[in-house]
């Protein structure tokens, strides 16, 4: 599998990138990239959050501006009343493995009361220029870059050689069980003749770009601990509380162990087992609350359990088995996978990053040949649609190009952009560090013009074939 050189390939990146110094340079914002912001707000304000995620609205408002560009589209009901959305543009050789590009129209729910605007306003501050909204990050912006950089390719001139894809999939923030993983299996899937998919990653803090090659596999664990019940003032061996307190003590120590390393600069976050305790039931019920003098016979202890793709869970049950939940001590528990741990292949779900991935170093060429830089690949500590996808045997990367961002997806006030320097000239900042409405605009021109220029790149590339699955 090689990758030759192209003239046409060579003559698309450079229009694009001559497009994203254009709309850096101007003095005046083009109609084009008022109307890039406004989309985005259109799409903030469309309350897709759980438990109760408008769909219907969103698909409806995704659809017409996928009209607007000329895309095909098609929908698909996997499950009832979640929609989603596949959008493509056609390549002059449709044969080649395509690509697929994905992003999620689900978010998770908000408190009002502890934002500093409305979450479903995408109110932009005037003294910041950041607009605020729950989905900005995560990730809302991804659709929108994808639509905006393929509606600038379309007016260049630019054809693809193998089609491009888009699909916009529901509930991704509660498994992705009705959206991405039916859909990966689907026979509408298979005729995509998927090569690369990319899917979410996380804003950068610094300069450099992220880049995902895997996620943390998401596990559950619940322990149940019973034991002789007692008068609250009696002090005896064997309860239901001191057992499970004891199996606490030694998730914690664990914990602390995996924590230290990552504190220690030894393991990123990502790389070691994460567990944190969700929740606890015990005691007798009253009507003012619990029965305080009884010591109760059973208690249940409930923990989020991440794994590295890179460990084996049967290491992990042993743990369990001789140090947590010992059986000895009259416990019980339950470990449930959430979710794909190898591909279809066998192979743990981790897409290489290296020369024998033929993807690898066109990705890595096309974000550096913008003039932005790429960090260290890494293990994405939290959990996406792309293991879906891995678990075809499909490359996928998890990919959200924001650039010296923090990290606010889930939190209060999610809102892009902070300051950002790869985006927006000292010139362009304005009071208490912020950015101004300009700057705003200028990074968001820019981050789907930089998209489109990576897009462009891809998808004149002849890339041939890859060791994928076929579906169920």
């Amino acid at each position: 599998m090689s990758l030759p050189s192209s003239s046409h390939l060579t003559r698309s990146f450079l229009l694009s990138l001559l497009f994203t110094s254009i709309a850096a340079s101007a003095s005046a914002f083009s109609d084009d990239e008022e109307v890039q912001i406004h989309h985005f707000q259109q799409y903030l304000r469309i309350r897709t959050a759980h438990p109760d995620p408008d769909y219907s609205a969103a698909a409806s408002f995704l659809l017409s501006l996928a009209h607007s560009i000329g895309l095909q589209t098609l929908t698909l009901e996997f499950s009832p009343n979640k929609p989603l959305l596949l959008l493509t543009w056609p390549g002059s050789e449709p044969s080649l493995p395509s690509i697929l590009l994905n992003s999620h129209i689900d978010s998770v729910p908000a408190e009002p009361d502890k934002w500093v605007h409305p979450p479903f306003s995408a109110t932009r501050d005037p003294h910041t220029g950041r607009i605020y909204a729950r989905g900005a990050q995560d990730d809302k912006c991804l659709a929108i870059q994808y639509l905006e950089a393929i509606r600038s390719l379309k007016r260049s001139g630019f054809s693809p050689l193998r089609s491009v894809h888009i699909s916009l999939v529901p509930d991704e923030e509660i498994g992705g069980a009705d959206g991405a993983e039916k859909f990966a299996r689907s026979e509408e899937f298979r005729k995509l003749n998927v090569g690369l998919v990319l899917d979410e990653g996380q804003a950068s803090p610094t300069d450099e770009f992220r880049i995902f090659y895997a996620d943390r596999s998401p596990w559950r664990l619940f322990v149940k601990a019973t034991g002789s019940p007692g008068h609250g003032s009696r002090m005896y061996d064997g309860t239901a509380i001191e057992k499970l307190m004891d199996c606490a003590e030694a998730i914690a120590r664990f914990r602390d162990s995996q924590f230290d390393m990552v504190k220690a600069g030894i393991s990123p976050a990502s790389e070691v087992i994460s567990i944190n305790p969700v929740y606890m039931k015990a005691g007798t019920p009253s009507p003012s609350g619990f029965v305080m003098n009884v010591q109760p016979s059973e208690a249940e202890m409930g923990f989020d359990l991440r794994l590295p793709p890179t460990v084996d869970p049967e290491q992990l049950k042993e743990r369990i088995n001789n140090e947590w939940v010992p059986s000895f001590k009259n416990m019980s528990y339950k470990l449930l996978q959430k979710g794909p741990i190898k591909d279809c292949n066998g192979k743990f779900l981790i897409t290489l990053t290296n020369e024998s991935n033929p993807w690898w170093p066109v990705f890595e060429k096309a974000v550096i040949s913008s003039g932005k830089k790429l960090a260290k690949p890494e293990i994405l500590s939290s959990t996406t649609d792309a293991r879906f996808m891995r678990e075809m045997g499909i490359p996928t990367f998890g990919f959200s190009p924001m650039a010296n961002t923090p990290i606010l997806l889930h939190d209060h006030n999610e809102g892009w952009l902070r300051p950002a320097q790869s985006w927006a000239s000292k010139e362009e900042f304005s009071g208490e560090g912020g950015m101004s409405i300009e700057s705003v605009r200028t990074a968001i021109a820019r981050s789907c013009a930089k998209v489109g220029s990576w897009i462009g790149k891809f998808s004149t590339v002849a890339v041939y074939g890859y060791n994928t699955c076929e579906p169920e």
